[in-house]
């Protein structure tokens, strides 16, 4: 996705919820997603997940939410934390009252924020299509699952090689254990197999 395009989805998602983008916002949440620690939570994370959602924008109840929540996921990224979603999240909600959000509204995005933390499968739609979106790259071809990889394992260069791959192995296990990975037809229909074969994949390079 270019970055007219991704501009392009910023003043899209602000005019389906009725309010006016606020272009400074933009350029500091695309500074956040620029910082020089990340590796896999980046642009081009950003960026393949908006483009994800373009092809699927009709199918959320709520498309300038989702959209909202996917550039404010990880607005605060610091692998050493544990808060990274709630920080994420809470500064979601108070950037969209202060551009005049119902609280309703800033609430959704709130929680559509922490629904990526991956702690339980959503049940609420719009947050099932946000979360398949943001483990979209777990199905991706190989060679991008590949640096994925590379890319996450940077972010946690602090870790020794020993609790890399404890850890790892038990979020990876996680997911495979799920009776879908993916909640929403298409991402299931698409994704699944492919992202069961790349977990079974990893698995067996961590071991």
């Amino acid at each position: 996705m270019t970055h007219g395009a991704v501009s392009a989805s910023w003043q899209r998602a602000w005019a389906e919820l009725g309010l006016t983008a606020d272009a400074s916002l933009r350029d500091r949440l695309l500074a956040a997603w620029s910082e020089p620690h990340r590796r896999y939570h980046t642009l081009q994370h950003l960026r393949e997940c908006l483009a994800h959602f373009d092809a699927v924008h009709d199918l959320a109840r709520h498309p300038g939410e989702v959209c909202l929540a996917l550039w404010f996921h990880d607005a605060v990224y610091e692998p050493q934390r544990h808060d990274n979603e709630q920080r994420s999240a809470d500064g979601a909600r108070e950037r969209l009252l202060q551009a005049g959000a119902s609280r309703e509204v800033a609430d959704r995005i709130h929680a559509l924020v922490m629904a990526t933390r991956h702690e339980a499968i959503p049940c609420d739609p719009d947050a099932q299509l946000l979360v398949d979106i943001d483990l979209a790259i777990l199905g991706a071809p190989r060679e991008r699952f590949d640096e994925y990889e590379r890319q996450v394992r940077l972010e946690y260069v602090h870790l020794t090689d020993g609790d890399w791959r404890a850890g790892r192995g038990d979020v990876l296990r996680g997911f495979l254990a799920r009776p879908a990975i993916y909640s929403t037809p298409p991402f299931h229909a698409r994704l699944e197999a492919v992202a069961r074969d790349n977990l079974a994949y990893s698995l067996a390079k961590l071991a």
